[in-house]
Parts: C-alpha cells; structure tokens; sequence
C-alpha cells in the first residue's frame, strides 16, 4: 500500500472459537481490510502455549496482508472463549496480546461479545451465540448481561456440541430398541463407518484428536436427519430452539426491560445454518415468553464486531461499513 492511501491506523479484531478464530483489521472507518482464519482458540483445549502462537501467527498473517505493523494498530480487541470464566487462568490469557502486539492498547473478553457487537451493531439488545458451544449477551442502557456459556459438561444447551450429544444418545436407543430406528441411525453408522453398532463407542471414547470439536461436528448429521424425516433429530433441534430462547429471557429479565420495549435480538453461530430447523422452535418458544422480541438477522459477522468493539473501547465510533462487503447479512426479519 503506497503512504498517500495508507490509513491513519487500523482497529483488529479477534472473534476467538472452540473451532476456529477469526482475525480482521479494518481502517478507523471500520471498513474491512483483511481476514486471516485460523485454528482453536479455547485454551482448555489447546493450552497457554499453543493459544499464544496460534494468536501471534494470525496477529502477524493479518497485518502483514494489508502491509500494517503492530504499532499503527490504534486498539485491538481479543474475544476468547472461556475468557473470564476462571479467575485464577485470565491474568495468563490478558497478557499474551502484549506479547503479540508490543504494546497495551488492547482489550480481552468473551467471545460472546464479538458476536453481539457484530450481530448489532454494537447497539442495545441480546445475541445468542450457538456454535460449538453456546452463549448469550446483551447490552441495554449501560447494563450488560450475560447467560448460558457453563461448558459442555454440564451446560451449553442448544450448541452443536449438545445436540450431537442428544443425537448419540438417540442413535444408542435406536440400536437396542428403546427407539424406533429412523434415518438418524442409518447416517451414523454410514457417515462414521460403524462395522457395529457399538463402534460408535470407539469413535467417541477412543479417539485422540480433540473430543470437543469432533463431537460437536457430529450435529450436522443431527441436522441431516432431521432433513430427511427423522422425527427424533427434529425434536432434538426443536428443544435446541427452547433451550436457546430460555437464555435469551433471561438475558432480558436481567437487563430490566420493561413490558412494551422493543428487544432486538440477533443470532451467531453454526447451528444457525440450519435455518428454520432451529429458527421456527425458537422464535415460536420466545412468542411464549413476551410479545417484544424483535428477531434480526445479524448484521456484521462476529470478526466485524470484534473490530467495531474495539474502536468503541478507543473511544471511536466507527461508522459501520456496508453489511455486504462486511461479509455480514443485509436483511432484516
């Protein structure tokens, strides 16, 4: 890039995931100027070691595609999963950018705020998140909220990772009896290549590559079963959308919204490919709930508004670029 157009200082982004992490630098506009994608971002996962090098390869792969250096970056924002959620590990996972950028002029948070932020605009209202885990946040009149977000153990309803888990479960009792067998049993067994039906145990149990991510890819053949008929996986995604909404009203219980205001909710994550399969359940579940919920498709792709948030925490306020080039939806529901 030649000096006459060079911008004066750039805002990244970092929408960190249990599968991916994107990286995004915009110019003080907030208009995109490159994208790089890499790997897993969850250190309880991945460890210290590799998050810092995975951060610093595509801190470094990002500036370097639009000929910027570390110090024209004016501030940069790091949503991590899991950030926050143990008081002992956060000093460890604050510090790494300092070491990536050189300097201070960062923030880091949960990656439930990139895609807020992203999905809104950075305007009042709830995103929830359902990816490989689930999450959701909102912001009204200086509040801030969050729900869901506990982990796959014993949390994360609605995500890919709980619906796989359900459409195992459901593949278990389709193979003693418990259950009808449907087209949900016949994907598992020909997709992950069961010679038995009990080798789904080795699949899951045996294996060494990551568990989280490999089992959470699993609901894609929930969501091609409940495609092809399969009433099993259907209700499995129809109480995803329930479980999904319930974070959302507690979300809007917590921001104090009162009867008759408007709540603008959007939505991020790969379970929502899925379209209506988990969109119908949930606006119908969220009907049930109040009359004020205003469902918009997101805005800005998470990256986007990790970028957008940043500026915001500079002090700036961008105007967002066009939803289009931003790689974002235009339309509204």
């Amino acid at each position: 890039m030649d000096q006459a157009n060079r911008p004066a200082g750039y805002f990244l982004g970092v929408d960190g995931g249990g599968t991916k992490t994107a990286f995004v630098l915009t110019d003080a506009a907030g208009r995109e100027l490159a994208r790089h994608e890499g790997g897993s971002s969850y250190h309880i996962q991945v460890g210290f070691e590799a998050l810092h090098v995975l951060l610093h390869e595509g801190v470094h792969a990002v500036l370097d595609k639009a000929g910027a250096a570390p110090d024209e970056v004016l501030f940069a924002f790091f949503g991590l999963p899991a950030h926050g959620e143990d008081s002992q590990v956060q000093p460890f996972l604050d510090v790494i950018p300092k070491a990536v950028l050189g300097h201070r002029r960062y923030a880091c948070g949960n990656d439930m705020i990139c895609g807020w932020a992203g999905s809104l605009g950075g305007e009042d209202g709830i995103n929830i998140v359902a990816g490989t885990g689930s999450i959701g946040y909102g912001e009204r009149q200086g509040l801030t909220a969050r729900g869901g977000g506990w982990g796959e153990i014993f949390s994360d309803e609605g995500s890919a990772y709980w619906i796989a888990v359900q459409g195992l479960n459901a593949f278990s009792r389709m193979a003693d009896g418990r259950l009808p067998r449907g087209p949900l049993h016949d994907l598992l067994t020909r997709e992950l290549e069961l010679k038995d039906d009990l080798d789904v145990c080795a699949y899951v149990y045996a294996r060494s590559a990551p568990q989280r991510d490999r089992i959470a890819g699993l609901s894609r053949l929930v969501a091609r079963a409940a495609a092809q008929g399969d009433e099993v996986a259907r209700r499995i995604f129809t109480e995803a959308g329930r479980e999904l909404a319930a974070i959302v009203e507690a979300i809007r219980q917590r921001l104090r919204y009162p009867p008759g205001e408007p709540v603008n909710l959007s939505y991020s994550g790969g379970v929502f490919q899925g379209g209506e399969l988990i969109l119908q359940p949930f606006r119908q579940q969220l009907s049930l709930y109040s009359p004020d919920y205003r469902l918009v498709a997101p805005r800005f792709n998470p990256a986007i508004g990790a970028a957008l948030y940043a500026a915001r925490l500079s002090g700036r306020t961008p105007r967002p670029p066009d939803p289009v080039s931003a790689g974002g939806v235009s339309n509204r529901n």
